[in-house]
């Protein structure tokens, strides 16, 4: 058991700035969580918490990979080293996506018998929160990739959520199982096969998301990221509409005063602060991405999240799961890792000896 669990964070590329992420990161050490705080040092203010002086930040970077590789004095490259390292335990990123991500793959890469890490966020519909993954770390993905996706995220909720046999679905344009793309509809089939190895409910359309259905929603990461921005939209417009209609008139601002605990506490039940952000998992090592345009208690909570999933050991938890689904990629001749089902990895060779693959879905603030 770990006396103290450390969390690297990259301070820069948050829309508020490093100076907030820095007062998330002092809520998290009054809490009890040992944290390394990578950014400009003058403008990191924070009791209790170790300051790395990393003013240089590859948060705009166009190319997310490149810059990772030709930038190693980046606050994000020095967050991750220190994780890889084994100085720090896990990473927290308020910056870009692409650019955790890439650096990520380059130092923690992924983990053992795992085709692609994927990006998971707790949805928090009030009454039935889902897991939605991938969430933007892949634009496009085979079959084998979405089975992968499925068994980490059921794993996830049993592990972090508490949830006893999730439910897992794949998001699609029809519940047939002749709907959807082509790896959508042969991820089906695999899922299928395995009826004890998960509780797969088959196809969701995105009319039902959020309805209970499932605790586990799959997608690529392209289409997993379009749905979250179009559910962040949709809530935000709809509760700045409530707002207005219940301040539009003296008999409506009455109205509003007698409603306000209860929408206070749905305010409270769908607040994204509180979950921390996106875990990425199937890397070797933990890292969450928080929401860009999180406050200081919405870094705070990422830090938490991050410190809880080092000591439950959710990356090992997970991996043992997929280990026993059978889900992993499979030995090659008892030398290397091959892909499921004996498949060539030609695409796959070629992209490592490129680099990691950065999402073009990236989720700049998420």
């Amino acid at each position: 058991m770990l006396e103290q669990v450390t969390v690297a964070v990259d301070a820069n590329g948050a829309d508020l700035g490093p100076a907030e992420v820095a007062r998330g990161a002092a809520l998290a050490a009054e809490r009890g969580v040992r944290v390394i705080l990578f950014g400009p040092a003058g403008e990191l203010e924070a009791a209790g918490v170790e300051v790395v002086d990393a003013p240089v930040s590859i948060a705009k970077a166009h190319d997310p990979a490149r810059a990772v590789r030709s930038t190693p004095e980046a606050s994000i490259v020095q967050a991750v080293e220190a994780v890889a390292s084994g100085r720090a335990d896990a990473l927290v990123s308020g910056g870009s996506t692409g650019a955790a991500l890439a650096a990520s793959l380059f130092r923690f890469k992924r983990a053992r018998g795992v085709h692609r890490p994927a990006l998971a966020i707790v949805v928090p519909v009030p009454g039935a929160p889902f897991l939605l993954l991938d969430a933007g770390a892949n634009v496009t993905v085979r079959p084998e990739h979405l089975v992968q996706f499925a068994h980490m995220g059921a794993a996830f909720m049993e592990v972090v959520m508490g949830v006893r046999r999730p439910r897992v679905a794949l998001l699609s344009n029809g519940e047939e199982p002749s709907k959807g793309p082509e790896d959508v509809v042969a991820a089906h089939e695999a899922l299928s096969a395995s009826p004890g190895a998960i509780e797969f409910v088959g196809n969701v359309e995105g009319f039902a998301i959020g309805s209970g259905v499932a605790d586990v929603l799959v997608a690529d990461g392209f289409t997993g990221n379009v749905a979250l921005k179009v559910m962040e939209g949709t809530s935000d417009v709809l509760l700045r509409s409530v707002r207005a209609a219940a301040t539009s008139s003296a008999r409506s601002r009455l109205g509003g005063l007698l409603l306000r605990p209860a929408l206070r506490g749905l305010r409270d039940q769908i607040d994204p602060q509180a979950h921390g952000g996106a875990v990425l998992l199937g890397l070797r090592h933990l890292g969450v991405v928080p929401h860009g345009s999180f406050g200081a208690r919405g870094f705070a909570s990422a830090i938490e999240v991050a410190e809880r999933g080092v000591r439950e050991d959710v990356l090992g938890r997970t991996h043992e799961r997929l280990a026993e689904a059978g889900a992993l990629r499979r030995p090659r001749g008892g030398a290397g890792e091959a892909q499921a089902g004996g498949e060539a990895s030609g695409r796959d060779r070629k992209r490592s000896e490129a680099g990691p693959s950065v999402p073009a879905a990236n989720l700049p603030e998420s």
